[in-house]
């Protein structure tokens, strides 16, 4: 009798060894699933910013976009704006409420007839000057406004002008882009046709290599261009052209032929808004 006791005391703490390690199994389990289900949501959230895209807004009417034109920003003439004014300038764009266009975004929308919002701004700035690198640039990224730099190419190593190192630094803040304003800065309509596709091709095709891009825009030095230059810069690979003429750019000027609007030194924060507005 006593014998039977003890198997039966030996058999009951083996079963309770089994219901122990059964619970212990199904709390782990319980936990890992719980675990997985959190992951899954963090994987969720992060795939969801990656693939959020702004909604493009189509028009019946031709869209009217002010494309700004600086050049320097400095003291010294009439192309050159002092840092202190192409900050006011940027303030009051984005306190307005502007929408800055990338060089890939405005070709969108003159060949689409479509904005991001209905509120947009194309910042350019022509030749290439180092002061875009050390005046405009902090600007530009303090109010996180994009802007295009329509870049003369032979001048990368000339005093005064962004260097090679520059040009890929103010690409890689994501801010920048960099069009073509020719190899040499010519006149172009004074060119012959082999010497005008030189200019314009070969242009095109440094800034390709340098910054693994498809160039899109060509700026016209000095704004000076004839019919042949309009054809060559098609024929080219280019999508749009960038003039001088003032005044507010649309389709109906001809995607090589739109018009911009000078930003002179001097103007009053009220003279600025009123050129976007009304060209």
């Amino acid at each position: 009798m006593k014998k039977v006791s003890t198997y039966l005391s030996i058999l009951l703490m083996f079963l309770g060894g089994i219901l122990f390690l059964l619970g212990g199994c199904t709390q782990k389990s319980t936990t890992k699933k719980s675990s997985s289900t959190h992951s899954s949501r963090v994987i969720h959230k992060t795939n969801k910013k990656r693939t959020t895209t702004t909604t493009w807004h189509h028009y019946q009417q031709p869209i009217e976009l002010p494309i700004l034109m600086y050049h320097s920003i400095s003291s010294g003439n009439s192309l050159r704006v002092p840092p202190e004014q192409f900050a006011n300038e940027m303030a009051a764009l984005k306190q307005a409420g502007y929408y800055a266009l990338s060089a890939s975004q405005a070709v969108r929308a003159f060949k689409t007839n479509s904005l991001p919002q209905k509120k947009c701004v194309w910042i350019t700035l022509d030749d290439g000057y180092e002061d875009n690198y050390s005046a405009a640039l902090p600007t530009l990224e303090k109010y996180h406004l994009q802007a295009t730099i329509n870049y003369i190419t032979s001048f990368q190593s000339r005093s005064g002008y962004i260097t090679h190192s520059q040009l890929e630094q103010m690409q890689r803040t994501g801010l920048i882009s960099f069009t073509s304003h020719t190899v040499n800065h010519l006149d172009l309509n004074e060119l012959t046709m082999k010497e005008q596709w030189q200019e314009l091709e070969q242009s095109k095709k440094t800034l390709d290599l340098q910054l693994n891009q498809n160039t899109q825009v060509v700026a016209y030095p000095a704004g000076r261009y004839n019919q042949l230059t309009l054809q060559l810069a098609e024929k080219s690979g280019y999508e749009i052209g960038l003039t001088t003429h003032q005044g507010l750019a649309n389709n109906r000027q001809g995607l090589f032929a739109l018009d911009r609007i000078r930003i002179t030194p001097g103007l009053s924060t009220a003279q600025f808004m009123y050129l976007i507005a009304n060209g």
